[in-house]
Parts: structure tokens; sequence; C-alpha cells
């Protein structure tokens, strides 16, 4: 296993976020969260980055514990995530808003091949190169944030609701784009997501969440096709 969560037991002051959240992801693997708004999916990613620490339980990533660790830190140790809201640097270049992702390297061969698998990777980045981030439009700004976490050269990257207010054309090349991270590069990917169709059909695995509290998982393929899957998330009838 490449992370697991056991227990993991988060407040914010005295309201409950995460209540016994366990959850497992291997190693080049796929994970979906899904859930409605305030299920717990982001309190997830923002207790395995450090940005909030458990009252309980254990978070451990290639076989040390990371609760208790600073996010510099956990990103160190090769973890990325996407925020949700995309949060730019809005009047920097798209260059210096990629080059942030990699504040932690000092291996600067290594950084430049980076940079240049980002542009292969995303052709639309390339194109405005030298534009300012906050002229992008959402899709493309989308793209950007998630070419900035690649420049940290992760292991496991995490991504908070990627397809959210973005065109329906991009939110497809967004996805596919996840698929192909994992697949080309072997980057293990947990994905957070209210599109739960899109979520399901690019994730191997996947845990639906509801008030703090794991409800289902299972194989995404078989989850596609539960009922209570269907009903709640995918506009399906019971």
């Amino acid at each position: 296993m490449l992370l697991s969560l056991e227990n993991i037991e988060l407040y914010y002051d005295h309201v409950y976020a995460l209540k016994g959240v366990s959850l497992n992801l291997a190693e080049g693997e796929t994970v979906a969260l899904i859930g409605a708004n305030g299920a717990g999916k982001s309190s997830i990613l923002r207790a395995i980055t450090g940005l909030r620490k458990p009252r309980a339980g254990t978070i451990t990533y290639r076989g040390d514990r990371i609760d208790g660790k600073s996010p510099a830190e956990i990103v160190k140790m090769g973890i990325a995530m996407v925020p949700e809201g995309r949060r730019v640097f809005p009047l920097m270049s798209v260059r210096d808003n990629l080059l942030m992702g990699a504040f932690t390297r000092s291996d600067t061969a290594g950084i430049a091949r980076s940079l240049e698998a980002v542009l292969t990777r995303f052709p639309r980045l390339k194109e405005r190169y030298g534009q300012q981030a906050g002229t992008l439009s959402g899709g493309e700004q989308q793209m950007m944030v998630i070419g900035r976490a690649l420049m940290a050269a992760p292991k496991l990257l995490l991504l908070d609701e990627p397809s959210l207010g973005i065109a329906p054309k991009l939110v497809q090349d967004i996805a596919r784009a996840i698929v192909a991270i994992s697949r080309d590069e072997g980057v293990s990917v947990l994905l957070v997501e209210q599109n739960s169709r899109m979520a399901l059909s690019i994730s191997a695995r996947a845990y639906a969440l509801s008030t703090g509290t794991v409800a289902l998982s299972g194989a995404s393929a078989d989850l596609m096709h539960d009922p209570r899957i269907k009903a709640a998330y995918l506009g399906g009838d019971i």
C-alpha cells in the first residue's frame, strides 16, 4: 500500500468532519472519493497533506506515519495536491506558476525535464506560456494547476474537484489527462469529485462518503451500477 488511513477522526472546532474513516490506495492506483457537499471528501485531503491534524487515527505513506508532519515535509515526501478552486497566481505568467510547483526541488536539469513534460502533456499551456495566469479560461487554469503539482515530481497526486466550474469539453480533456498521468508516469491519484460519473469512469476503486463516514466502497465499475450510487449520485432510480 502506498497510502493508508486508519480510523481517522477530524474536527473543525467541536464539529466532526471525519468519523472513523479508513481507506487505502496502492502504488499506481487511481481511487475516487465521491459524495455530496459536506460529506468529508476535502477534509480527507487536508488530513493527508497536514493542513488539518486528525484528533485520532493514523495516516501512513510508504510505510511511514505522516499524521503530525508539516505540509512542507509531506510535499517533500512525494505528495502534491491540486486544491479546489484552482488558486492560481493571477498576475504571474504560466511559466512562473508552473515553476512555483518545483519550489522544494534543487535539481535544475530535472526541473527542466518536468517543465517540458508538463508542456507536452498540456499543449495549451505552451501556447500561453508567457501569458498572465489570470487571463486563462477556467479549464486552462485547471490544466495549469495540475501541471504545477506535477512539477513537484509527486508519487501521489491529490485532486480536489478538478471538474468544478469547467466546460464539459474541457472536463473530458482533464479526465483523459488524469488517466494518462497515472498510466504514463506511474503517479498514484486520489480524486475527490462531485462529478461521480466521471470519477467512477476513470478510477479503479472508489469510496462513497456520507456525513464524515465511508458509506460504500468497492470497484468503481461495480459502484457505477450499484442502485444506491445511481440513485444518490448518478441520477438513477431505485
